[in-house]
């Protein structure tokens, strides 16, 4: 089966961002993608803009502070305790919902969606609103830039270094987890080091730690100065150079390219462009906009295999019907419940390895909520769940949802005995309608699927009869659309 202009847009705008926009469908079947890509690189090159939520409270609070200890719990009231745990639980929860709307608004679909993946791929978890500030801004700044510095930048960011305990590394106690994970998991990938690499590699972190405000600190008198081995060299390395012995080696760049690649074209991996890929990366000097270029100019990322291959993420599912349905959403909040609900929420990955995506984001209760998702948004409709405890994520605390400003929810299914959930939207459908204006009604159906779905193969066209409401023009366009969106094909892109 040939695949189509538009197909090919749609599949290059789903994978390089979050789905077409409601004011661009018809763009989508004009244009060609080359020109598309070229749109989307121009549109993501502007420096974004810093996200800065943090109440002016914690501001105070932690304003003058620079040693990482400086300031003990002990010595805060009770009352400081709990607004402080408050202030940090309201922080996040608009860090993810600000940086969410950045998904769904802003015309740098290309850079947004690079710092989705960097966020999984840099996973950490921590409740201090300022690390995560100071992470997200080192990945959306560095998303299309080079690998080498985001590596540099990440590992030296406040999140990292206190997440996998390097504040806890220092001479003659080294602390192995910050060394292991910056090889197992974000650069060489498990197998192509030993553990006297590891060994070797944290005492060469020792002293690194940051500061309460966020800052990178060198404490050199818990460095160790002994000579290390690492990766077969040897010499007095510090943590700057153990990363740039990791660079050196092309398993890093195939690593990265092979993540990359199952990411962003299939979950299957081709060997044969995977080592074509990676060769170009690494002489490139980890030029990941080169990489994505490379990737999303091919001819073979059109191929119809890989075209509705990919499970969305709950985050490209509710973005991609938020760009598709404009809408304003009078409870923003309901869309953290969302995100639970659906496994994936921002700045709260299982562990340190980060969402495993792919068929992991599917299960029977996942499943059944993402159906109703749309009905939930276009007719208001209640819902009472319960998210499912997983220790994993929530590192023994039984108050997780709370740490994420979404209420608990009882074994009842009503949220701390609250009336159930609602998502309190309301859809701008002028500029959807508009893309549908000069189809023949008996068309409709074959044209409502071709934008709302990536899959070649449709939903039977009576089986939908049975659910739209063919009483106008305008209520058939709406209803078929979200009918559609209730299907199982909506989840593939």
């Amino acid at each position: 089966m040939s695949v189509s202009n538009q197909q090919r847009n749609q599949h290059l705008l789903w994978r390089a961002g979050f789905g077409p926009a409601a004011e661009e469908l018809q763009q989508v079947t004009t244009a060609s993608h080359k020109t598309y890509y070229k749109a989307l690189l121009n549109a993501s090159s502007k420096t974004p803009a810093y996200i800065d939520v943090a109440d002016d409270y914690l501001k105070g609070l932690v304003m003058g502070i620079d040693e990482i200890g400086q300031m003990e719990k002990r010595q805060l009231t009770e009352d400081q305790k709990k607004q402080l745990r408050e202030k940090s639980r309201d922080g996040l929860k608009n860090l993810n919902l600000a940086w969410l709307g950045q998904m769904i608004n802003s015309d740098q679909q290309l850079r947004e969606k690079m710092s989705l993946f960097w966020h999984g791929h840099f996973s950490t978890r921590t409740i201090n609103i300022f690390f995560q500030q100071q992470l997200l801004d080192i990945t959306r700044r560095n998303a299309l830039g080079n690998f080498g510095t985001m590596l540099r930048e990440v590992s030296k960011s406040a999140s990292m270094l206190n997440f996998l305990n390097n504040n806890q590394n220092r001479k003659g106690h080294p602390n192995e987890n910050f060394a292991r994970e910056v090889m197992e998991l974000f650069t060489l990938g498990r197998g192509n080091y030993t553990e006297d690499d590891i060994k070797e590699s944290a005492r060469a972190f020792t002293g690194w730690g940051a500061a309460v405000n966020g800052d990178f600190t060198f404490r050199q008198q818990l460095h160790d100065t002994d000579d290390k081995t690492f990766l077969g060299k040897s010499g007095n390395f510090n943590g700057d150079d153990i990363l740039d012995i990791i660079l050196e080696q092309k398993q890093t760049a195939k690593f990265i390219t092979q993540k990359i690649y199952r990411y962003f074209v299939n979950e299957q991996a081709d060997p044969d462009k995977i080592e074509w890929l990676a060769d170009r990366f690494y002489q490139s000097n980890y030029h990941i906009e080169g990489l994505m270029t490379d990737i999303f100019t091919s001819d073979w990322f059109y191929n119809e295999k890989n075209i509705g291959a990919k499970i969305k993420s709950p985050i490209e599912l509710i973005v991609g019907i938020r760009r598709m349905l404009p809408m304003q959403i009078q409870n923003e909040e309901s869309q953290l419940l969302l995100q639970r609900l659906l496994g994936q929420v921002l700045f709260y990955p299982p562990n340190v390895a980060g969402w495993p995506g792919g068929k992991n984001w599917i299960d029977s209760s996942t499943l059944m909520m993402r159906l109703r998702i749309p009905q939930l948004i276009y007719a208001g409709d209640k819902f009472q769940v319960k998210p499912k405890d997983d220790d994993d994520q929530m590192m023994g605390r039984m108050d997780k949802n709370e740490a994420v400003g979404i209420p608990n929810v009882n074994r009842k299914g009503n949220a701390n005995n609250k009336p159930a959930q609602q998502i309190m939207a309301s859809i701008d459908w002028q500029a959807y309608l508009k893309q549908f204006e000069a189809i023949p009604r008996e068309n409709l159906v074959a044209a409502i699927s071709g934008m709302v779905l990536q899959t070649f193969k449709g939903v039977d066209q009576s089986l939908l009869n049975n659910y739209t409401d063919a009483s106008g023009r305008e209520s058939f366009i709406k209803t078929t659309t979200i009918q559609l969106m209730s299907t199982p094909e909506y989840q593939l892109c």
